[in-house]
């Protein structure tokens, strides 16, 4: 397969032990099932033991790697020396490190399900962008602190890019899309080391020594999502077009936990999740995992469905978790 830009490319995810990996499962399950000509290399990637993980974060059991190899995945182990433990979300920003040099790649959260043919979204390698599922989770505006043109014009200066030419004028000034600001969840370029790199150069740098104007600001678990624009945009990127509307869409599905799979996630997302859990060798891995079985296997999962309209959903987000908790069945 060509991508508009010509190059074949790669899809990479983190795997480690516990919940990850059994994610990493339906991901590369439901990319089989949807998609079963996808012709590039599905490539996991495992934070090994040491560095920034005292423990041991590698894949847990032999079901999943058995299931895994059996789906073609290839898994392929990196040192994770800056986050780790301390900011697991930083997997993603050291693990490129891993990643075939000039290669093209599509980075999935684990979290992601394949729900149509993801081969066929024209992909432009060297114009990278991110995932616009996302809420204005970050930054959190002070009554008397700076506004959110004070804070993002500070890390656009911290590593001369240029600002106004991220701005979204079509919306206000003041108002949180104006501003680049991507989910985390996905996102693609021509070479994942150069990607990578810069990455890790803007992330140590924001979360060493934050610029002033973040001085009221959290930093975790938000640090991806704070610097991935800076990124994107250093490379020549931006918000993604109408070509790559699949994404977030019929084509991919970033589910985030399964109650909220189940809550507001399309019939088709909950098709295929189902579809591809049933098979029994891929079922005795999942198994594994209580909240797998639970939701999955045990119905609890269609019990959170019949409480929400997906026509009619609360806004924000947090609503339809404090509702599933109000009923006991929120797990992940």
């Amino acid at each position: 397969m060509q991508t508009i830009s010509g190059k074949p490319f790669n899809i990479a995810a983190i795997a480690q032990g516990g919940r990850l990996q059994y994610e990493a499962l339906l991901l590369v399950a439901s990319l089989r099932a949807c998609d079963p000509d996808f012709p590039g290399r599905v490539i996991l990637l495992e934070p090994q033991p040491g560095g920034a993980w005292p423990e041991d974060p590698r894949i847990r059991g032999e079901a999943t790697r058995a299931a895994l190899d059996r789906l073609g995945a290839e898994i392929i182990p990196f040192e994770a020396r800056h986050f780790g433990a301390a900011y697991p979300q930083g997997n993603k920003i050291e693990a490129l490190a891993a990643l075939p040099e000039g290669e093209p790649f599509l980075f999935l959260d684990s979290d992601t399900l394949i729900t149509g043919p993801l081969s066929a979204v024209p992909f432009d390698f060297d114009r990278p962008s991110a995932s616009m599922r996302r809420e204005p989770t970050w930054p959190e505006i002070e009554l008397y602190g700076p506004g959110y043109n004070d804070i993002w014009s500070s890390l656009y200066r911290r590593f001369g890019l240029d600002f106004d030419s991220s701005l979204d004028l079509s919306q206000p000034d003041g108002y949180w899309q104006r501003y680049l600001y991507f989910n985390a969840g996905w996102f693609f370029f021509h070479d994942p080391q150069a990607f990578g790199a810069r990455f890790l150069e803007f992330a140590r740098s924001v979360r060493d020594d934050p610029p002033e104007e973040l001085v009221c600001q959290s930093l975790d678990p938000w640090l991806d999502q704070v610097v991935l624009p800076l990124v994107i945009h250093s490379f020549g990127g931006g918000r993604p077009g109408p070509e790559l509307a699949a994404m977030d869409g019929d084509v991919t599905c970033h589910w985030r936990v399964l109650p909220l799979l189940y809550a507001r996630e399309s019939d088709r997302a909950v098709e295929v999740l189902e579809q591809v859990a049933a098979p029994n060798w891929i079922k005795k891995a999942l198994k594994e995992h209580e909240p797998f079985l639970r939701m999955i296997y045990q119905g609890r999962g269609h019990k959170v469905r019949a409480m929400f309209d997906r026509a009619n959903l609360p806004r924000p987000e947090q609503k339809i978790r404090n509702r599933i908790k109000a009923a006991k069945l929120w797990m992940r």
